[in-house]
């Protein structure tokens, strides 16, 4: 038995997610970065993360290229930033300048948690990419996530 495509998206809408942006630097320099909702810890020794991007977003050749990029858990007054990264727009940082890691990549600033990883590995998973990064910094604010379920963004009440 399968599911209709409209039947998934309907289940999947019923998870409730942290939002993150992912970016990186192409081989040129150019960031790249986008909304990403398939993301997730993976173990704890060594510190792995697992994130899944669409093969047909513009980003995608970006994070192969590099093989490093930053995760981004965005905060609750981020709403802005996750909904243009998730615009196929050609400069995503259009009014969010990035700063720059130690090793070049494009970072967020006031983002709940940052997380600079290396990728170890990279698999095919359907119509997306899965992506395995190894993190080597990471940076964590005092502040609320932004949350996403049901197709919309909620905040947790006080």
């Amino acid at each position: 038995m399968t599911i209709s495509n409209e039947q998934f998206r309907a289940a999947m809408s019923r998870f409730a997610s942290g939002v993150t942006v992912i970016t990186t630097r192409d081989a040129n320099g150019a960031a790249h970065g986008i909304t990403v909702s398939a993301f997730c810890s993976l173990s704890a020794e060594p510190p792995l993360i697992l994130a899944c991007i669409h093969k047909d977003t513009g980003s995608h050749y970006a994070f192969l290229e590099r093989q490093a990029f930053v995760v981004h858990i965005l905060a609750e007054h981020q709403r802005h930033v996750s909904e243009q990264f998730a615009l196929p727009t050609d400069d995503k940082f259009d009014g969010i300048p990035p700063l720059d890691s130690s090793d070049g990549l494009p970072v967020i600033e006031g983002s709940l948690v940052t997380l600079e990883c290396e990728m170890v590995n990279t698999y095919d998973g359907g119509d997306h990419t899965i992506l395995i990064g190894k993190i080597v910094y990471s940076e964590v604010l005092d502040d609320k996530p932004l949350l996403y379920f049901h197709g919309d963004y909620r905040k947790i009440a006080p």
